[in-house]
């Protein structure tokens, strides 16, 4: 897992709270009647008068700041003037920034006006999910644990959890050792180590956990096209917990 002096601990911290801010502007904006388009040009504004910039954007040829995912996209959904939210909906905006070189690294599932409760139940359990796996994260201890305490509380709901894609450690990088899955054993992965900084991204659906990946080779959708949550935020773990840089 990364080791990070503490000079470049507190320039990811730094990234982090721009992530966070941006995240929380983000958020005002969302109405129904706006583009994924227009969200992703004003908080790119943002972030680059933060004085950070979009770390997504021109990754491995990604076009946009924002990932920007509604109803049945899992991640990854590309910013457009042709997505127009509306009332009801529910949109994802994953968000990462760079600032001085570090990373930092986060995601919302956001209603657009009044969504259905069954939407609400979603968002809300999967947020929950990133909770009930942060307990289980320990020094010390099999990052398994945590992995499996997201599976556990999600499908106890009734949801079911994406098994292709999963959180990650970062810092210099956007994605680094070691990957960070949803789901699995209490005895599987890494042993988690002091100073760890990682993403913790559930990703649940309200139905199936199959996905599809569109052909624009980055949307991912559910194949049974019911709605996905996604909530993620970067963690430093110590031996004296866990704090969470993108709250």
């Amino acid at each position: 897992m990364n080791n990070l002096s503490p000079a470049e601990l507190v320039l990811v911290k730094k990234a982090c709270e721009i992530t966070r801010d941006a995240l929380n502007y983000c958020e005002t904006l969302i109405k129904p009647g706006i583009s994924t388009k227009e969200l992703d040009k004003c908080v790119e504004k943002y972030i680059i008068d933060s004085g950070a910039t979009p770390a997504c954007k021109g990754y491995e040829g990604y076009p946009a700041t924002l990932c920007t995912s509604v109803n049945e996209m899992v991640v990854h959904g590309i910013p457009s003037e042709s997505v127009i939210l509306k009332e009801g909906d529910i949109v994802s905006v994953d968000l990462v920034v760079n600032y001085k070189g570090y990373h930092g690294d986060a995601t919302r599932t956001f209603p657009v006006g009044k969504i259905s409760a069954e939407k609400q139940r979603l968002i809300d359990v999967t947020k929950e999910c990133f909770f009930e796996g942060i307990k289980n994260l320990k020094v010390g201890h099999r990052l398994g644990e945590l992995s499996n305490a997201i599976q556990t509380y999600a499908e106890k709901n009734g949801y079911s959890v994406v098994r292709e894609l999963v959180g990650h450690g970062i810092g210099k990088n956007m994605h680094e050792p070691p990957n960070v899955p949803n789901f699995g054993k209490v005895t599987s992965g890494p042993i988690v180590t002091d100073n760890a900084v990682l993403a913790i991204e559930p990703m649940i659906n309200m139905g199936k956990k199959e996905v599809w990946l569109l052909e624009d080779g980055w949307g991912v959708v559910t194949r049974d096209g019911l709605p996905s949550a996604h909530y993620e935020n970067t963690v430093h773990v110590t031996k004296n917990g866990v704090e969470i840089w993108t709250l």
